[in-house]
Parts: structure tokens; C-alpha cells; sequence
């Protein structure tokens, strides 16, 4: 049995409380970023907010009380959206002990740093670090759809615990110390995502659609590649396998950002709507531009994708510019 305390009450956090109750076997404190938050969820037995239609059991432990999900913890699992995440890995750093292990569930690059999730939390604590990705969907996860996904760390040891403690008759964890391949997948296929969301907006088809998700990997390789992750990892499930969902599926919260883009709506308006939600990709693809600078990497997509979210560039024109860039080798 392993102490478990899950920091953040959003989708994803919700959703792998959920599957560590049904796996069984743990104690489990989920943490609400607020007071009105965890009220509701222990009011409701159910995660309004972010994922309706999923009762909480009685096991998960609610609270808004930061040092109390912490203490004894044998895991802290991050789930916070990836700009909130230092604040409250310095929040904690001073309460915790030498062996917690800390796992980075949040997709994303940190803005201005270019850092990404797990190297944020190792310039803040020196415990022991892993990373969990792949494709899957919070509501598909709550409701225990079969899934399989990728947990890292520089430690074999490490991401064999998670391993352990995370299986589950619906939940496949495999193994893999390419954090560097993993972390990237995760939060550039947020970036591509807007762009299928794009086409899907201005009903350019299927054939648009393959060839963007096809180059968008190729984008994600290159520059995960120059960071020093492998081409075998953006080939699994961190990376193509999380790129197709999340540039197809319905329930992908960047691909519908991506759609109303398309369709020509602002972007202001479109935040405004998601009330409270968090599209992983519009604050990834500036810092995923500066990584790219940082190593010297072509990335026309994602700069197509930023020219839209903040150049107010349209997105048939983005469509226009990328399809008549110079001829090239595809491997080259």
C-alpha cells in the first residue's frame, strides 16, 4: 500500500483519483487549489466543475489544506496546470522528506524558462523525480476505458514503482527512462492539436488532417531529439500515440480551441468560455518556440499556431503559408 496525495482537483487529477480508488490499495488525498473547491467536492461526492458524471468514493480524501496532503505521502502526483506548478513545488519543497517521490502528471513548457515539468521541479527539490504521459483522456479514465500509458524517470527504479502502484486492470503503465522523449511528446502534441483543431474549424478534410498529424510528429522528433529524448519514444505511446488522440478525439480541449479558431472566433472569447478549463497548447507554443531557437529547430507549425493565437494572423492564411513553404527531402 502506498500513501498517495494528488496535487490538484482539476480533470486529470480527478480522473487518476478515481482510477487509484478502483485499482485499491492506497491511501489517497486529493488537493483542491480552494477552499470553494474541495467544499464542493465533498458537498457533491462528484467533481462538477471539471468531470460531472463520476461519484467520488468514499476513500479519496478532499481537503484544500496543502501541508495535510503532503504529510506522509509516499507519492505526490502534480496534476496542476504546467504554470502553476512551480509555485506549488516551492510551496511544498520545505515540507517534504528525503524519499517522497514527486511525479509529474501536467503537459506543458514553462514560459520564459523553456523548462520542462520535470526540470522545474528538480530547480526547486532534490526528491526524486518521475513523469507520467501518454494518450488519455480524464473522462475516459474515470470511467476506466481501457488505457495504456508511459511512466519515466532517469531511475529505473523509480518508474517501476509507479508502475506498480498505478496498474490496474484498466490502466497500463509501461516503463521508460527517456524523460526528456516523454515530456516533450506530452506537451508539443497540445501544440499540433490546435493546429488539427484549425483544419477541423475550416473543414479542409481528412487528407489535411493526416498530413498535419504526420508532420506534426516529424516537428515534435526533431526538436525532442535536439533535447536529448529518442525517436523510439516519439514513435510510442508519449508520442504518436498521444498526438492522434489528442488531434482527433472529441473530448481533446486543444482541438477545440483549435475548431473555434477555425471557425473564426477570438481567442479572449474562447478562454472565457472554457470556465476554468485549461488548454495545455495556447501557453506551450511560445515556449516551445523559444526551445526550438534555444537548439536551432524548424518548427513551422507550431510558428504557424502562434502567429494565429497571438499575431491574429487567420487561420486560412497560417493553412496557405505552410502548404507553399520550399519543396523538401520528407526524411531530410
Amino acid at each position: 500500500m502506498s500513501r498517495i496525495g494528488i496535487l490538484g482537483a482539476g480533470a486529470w487529477g480527478t480522473a487518476l483519483a478515481l482510477s487509484l480508488a478502483r485499482r485499491g490499495g492506497h491511501d489517497i488525498t486529493l488537493w483542491a487549489h480552494s477552499s470553494s473547491l474541495a467544499e464542493h467536492l465533498n458537498e457533491n461526492g462528484e467533481n462538477l466543475p471539471y468531470l460531472p458524471g463520476f461519484t467520488l468514493p468514499a476513500g479519496i480524501v478532499v481537503t484544500d489544506d496543502l501541508p495535510a496532503t503532503i504529510f506522509e505521502a509516499d507519492i505526490l502526483l502534480c496534476v496542476t496546470p504546467s504554470q502553476h506548478l512551480r509555485g506549488v513545488i516551492s510551496h511544498i519543497a520545505p515540507l517534504l522528506t528525503r524519499n517522497q517521490i514527486v511525479v509529474s502528471a501536467s503537459k506543458g513548457i514553462e514560459e520564459g524558462s523553456f523548462l520542462r515539468m520535470s526540470q522545474v521541479i528538480a530547480a526547486v527539490t532534490s526528491n526524486p523525480c518521475a513523469v507520467l504521459s501518454g494518450p488519455s483522456f480524464a473522462q475516459e479514465v474515470a470511467a476506466g476505458s481501457p488505457t495504456a500509458i508511459v511512466a519515466a524517470a532517469t531511475e529505473p527504479r523509480l518508474a517501476q514503482i509507479i508502475q506498480r502502484d498505478f496498474s490496474s486492470p484498466t490502466l497500463r503503465v509501461y516503463t521508460n527512462d527517456d524523460v526528456a522523449g516523454v515530456e516533450l511528446g506530452g506537451a508539443l502534441k497540445n501544440v499540433i492539436a490546435l493546429a488539427a483543431g484549425v483544419v477541423a474549424g475550416l473543414n479542409l478534410g481528412h487528407n489535411s488532417a493526416a498530413a498535419l498529424i504526420t508532420r506534426g510528429i516529424a516537428e515534435i522528433t526533431r526538436l525532442s531529439v535536439a533535447c536529448g529524448g529518442r525517436r523510439q519514444t516519439l514513435a510510442g505511446l508519449a508520442g504518436i500515440g498521444d498526438l492522434v488522440l489528442t488531434c482527433t478525439g472529441n473530448l481533446s480541449r486543444n482541438r477545440s480551441v483549435g475548431i473555434e479558431l477555425g471557425r473564426g472566433r477570438k481567442l479572449e472569447d474562447i478562454l472565457a468560455g472554457m470556465g476554468g478549463k485549461v488548454a495545455e497548447g495556447v501557453r506551450s507554443t511560445t515556449a516551445a518556440l523559444g526551445l526550438a531557437a534555444r537548439y536551432g529547430v524548424e518548427m513551422p507549425i507550431t510558428q504557424q499556431v502562434d502567429a494565429i493565437l497571438h499575431h491574429n494572423k487567420k487561420p486560412a492564411d497560417a493553412i496557405r503559408d505552410l502548404m507553399s513553404r520550399p519543396g523538401r527531402d520528407e526524411f531530410q
